[in-house]
């Protein structure tokens, strides 16, 4: 994968907290997320969360995580995420559900530093794949379908289900 800027790294205790509206407009970001991605507060707020979304984060992730915390389930996902200044950073995202009586109101995401390894040999080879795939198809649509077709068929091949795939990758972090 190739990156613009630098990479940015923050503690290996800290969180990076948001939380959304049900439509990923940002409503919540804690300290360490407005100084990981070099913004305000107030230059949040009400943006959309892909804001900080990384040219080299596939689509197809974002598409899964879109097609399952609506149900009510969380997700788990390594992303790769850009700064104001286009530096860039990689987390554990961890993705749910917040509920008011009953209802979801909006969607938590905490992040925390994934190791650099599973980075390095496993996810960005596999972006790596998952992004040329969605370059070949000229529709975005098409390309996100294409992108889900080639992880269902990956797992599928590993006889894994996604979230087990991530919590056996994580058992490193």
């Amino acid at each position: 994968m190739q990156y613009s800027g630098t990479e940015v790294f923050f503690k290996h205790d800290d969180l990076i907290v948001s939380k959304t509206d049900l439509k990923g407009k940002i409503t919540y970001a804690n300290h360490t997320f407005l100084e990981v991605a070099g913004y305000q507060e107030s230059e949040v707020v009400g943006q959309p969360h892909n804001l900080i979304r990384h040219v080299n984060m596939p689509r197809t992730v974002f598409e899964y995580l879109w097609l399952t915390i609506p149900k009510g389930e969380e997700v788990f996902a390594y992303v790769v995420n850009k700064a104001k200044n286009g530096d860039y950073y990689w987390v554990i995202a961890h993705v749910t559900p917040s509920w008011k009586q009953g209802e979801i109101i909006g969607y938590h995401s905490t992040r925390r530093v994934p190791n650099p390894n599973t980075i390095k040999t496993v996810i960005e080879p596999l972006y790596d794949q998952l992004l040329s795939i969605e370059a070949k198809n000229s529709s975005p649509k098409g390309a996100i379908q294409d992108g889900l077709s080639a992880l269902t068929g990956i797992l599928n091949d590993k006889n894994i289900t996604y979230n087990k795939l991530l919590a056996s990758l994580m058992k490193d972090d």
